[in-house]
C-alpha cells in the first residue's frame, strides 16, 4: 500500500524547509501580499506564515553561523582584509 500524499495545496510543514526553499515561499508571499488584493482573514494567515517563514530562515542562518565558528579556531574570519 502507498503512503498517503499531502494535497497540492497542503502547505510543506516550516520546520522541513531548506533555508532556499522558505525564503522563496517568504518572497512569493510578501509578493502575492502586495500585488493581490485578499480577504483580512487571507491576508492574516499569509502574514502568519511569512513570519514563521522569517523565523525559521534567520534560524538556519544563525545555525550556519555557529557552524563557521565552530571550523574557524578564531571565530568569524575577515574575508575583506587586505
Amino acid at each position: 500500500m502507498n503512503p498517503p500524499t499531502k494535497s497540492p495545496e497542503e502547505p510543506v510543514p516550516i520546520e522541513e524547509m531548506t533555508y532556499e526553499q522558505a525564503l522563496s515561499e517568504l518572497e512569493a508571499i510578501v509578493l502575492d501580499l502586495e500585488t493581490d488584493e485578499r480577504s483580512l482573514k487571507q491576508a492574516l494567515e499569509m502574514f502568519e506564515r511569512g513570519q514563521a517563514l522569517a523565523r525559521h530562515c534567520a534560524q538556519l542562518l544563525e545555525q550556519a553561523e555557529l557552524k563557521i565558528q565552530e571550523l574557524s579556531a578564531e571565530g568569524l574570519v575577515d574575508f575583506n582584509q587586505s
